[in-house]
């Protein structure tokens, strides 16, 4: 196995337990490592201290392990067993009403590089890293044997996800199974899966408390729900009796999705429809006749370089919403964009109240769910962030 040394004085953050190992701190290497092969590192004193993939990039070594020992089935199938062992005792994986939830978080459950939604019998594994996608048919086959017949699929998605400058050439599809049934249940509601072609793992699984939440505040509302994606907050709204609920998407494709999944709940409910607009422009022209708004952008920023203009899109979408909100209304506004820090979002959005000259109160700060927790070892594994506000 390829040996990494570190430079002196480097392996502080990894005493430390966090699963990153920047290129900047390498010293040397013993031989030449492929792009997703596992290492081992060693401090200057040549002190074993880590495990894990070696990657081209910033970030050279991703953390498997602080143990040294092989990376192999037993490995796998342990990791798999663990993250699944937390998922039942949270109550999560053994919810009545609920078949969809996140079974492999990256770093929050020590296995970065790698993500694993549940959506009924089918997995949907994504990797991130090279060292992930060469793994992939190990970690298949350990994902199989410690769920057992409670997945009767899984399938691969990374096309989009890995380094493009590994020349992984990653095609998506079945690794087990193949079945066509995509409609999954949360808490009781009925939605389909585009794992095929949808963003992400084929729906955002990491909002499923928040919209439990806003079934809490729809009662007798008009919602707007922009950038609705495939409907999730708009069939809660729906349930939680709201008097009417609009969802905008840019994308006529998850317009699509959404009228489906509402006609799945709801069928013939002449209380929602859907539009495939810009979500400014339809602000710019859409009245006050709302009193709850969902905002839940694409994350505006996917790396440091882009934080500026992220920023002032945020400030930007807020003001519009705090412009025309009804007096007494309540926005739902958040960030998935992992380089955006909750200090970031909060001005950003606190700024764009201010500017609006409305009375703002916060009822509540919002995060990701327990299912796609955050390592406390690496803190930037805490990506969602969300405000809930009154609007006087």
């Amino acid at each position: 196995m390829y040996k990494v040394y570190l430079k002196s004085g480097k392996e502080e953050s990894l005493k430390r337990f966090h699963p990153w190992i920047f290129s900047g701190a390498i010293s040397h290497i013993d031989g030449e490592p492929e792009e997703g092969e596992v290492v081992e590192v060693y401090t200057a004193k040549k002190e074993f201290i880590a495990t894990g993939h070696f990657q081209i990039g910033s970030i050279a070594v991703r953390v498997l392990s602080f143990r040294q020992e092989p990376i192999n089935h037993d490995f796998w199938k342990r990791k798999l067993a663990i993250a699944y062992d937390m998922r039942r005792s949270i109550g999560i994986a053994t919810h009545p009403s609920n078949n969809t939830y996140r079974l492999v978080h990256g770093e929050g459950d020590n296995l970065p590089g790698l993500v694993i939604d549940i959506y009924a019998k089918t997995a949907v594994m994504q990797a991130h890293s090279a060292g992930m996608h060469l793994n992939r048919m190990d970690i298949a086959e350990a994902l199989s044997e410690v769920m057992g017949d409670r997945i009767e699929n899984i399938y691969y998605k990374s096309e989009t996800t890995l380094p493009f400058k590994a020349d992984l050439f990653p095609e998506n599809g079945f690794l087990k199974g193949g079945s066509n049934e995509n409609i999954a249940l949360e808490y009781g509601l009925k939605f389909h899966v585009d794992w095929l072609k949808g963003q992400k793992t084929g729906f955002f699984v990491d909002q499923r408390e928040n919209r439990a939440l806003l079934e809490r505040y729809a009662k007798d509302r008009s919602v707007l729900n922009m950038f609705c994606y495939t409907g999730g907050f708009s069939f809660y709204a729906m349930r939680g009796g709201a008097r009417l609920v609009h969802s905008v998407d840019s994308s006529a494709k998850a317009i699509e999705l959404t009228n489906q999944n509402v006609e799945l709940n709801f069928p013939g409910d002449p209380r929602h429809q859907a539009f495939a607009e810009d979500a400014f422009k339809y602000l710019d022209r859409m009245g006050d006749q709302y009193d709850l708004i969902i905002l839940d952008p694409p994350a505006f920023a996917k790396h440091k370089d882009a934080l500026r203009n992220a920023l002032q899109g945020y400030r930007k979408l807020n003001a519009k919403a705090f412009e025309k909100i009804r007096p007494g209304g309540i926005l739902f506004t958040f960030s998935c964009s992992q380089v955006v820090t909750k200090e970031n979002f909060r001005t950003a959005v606190f700024t764009a109240a201010a500017m609006s000259g409305r009375s703002v109160r916060i009822l509540h700060q919002l995060t990701q769910p327990a299912d796609h927790p955050v390592n406390i070892y690496h803190p930037e594994g805490e990506y969602l962030k969300g405000l809930v506000l009154y609007v006087e």
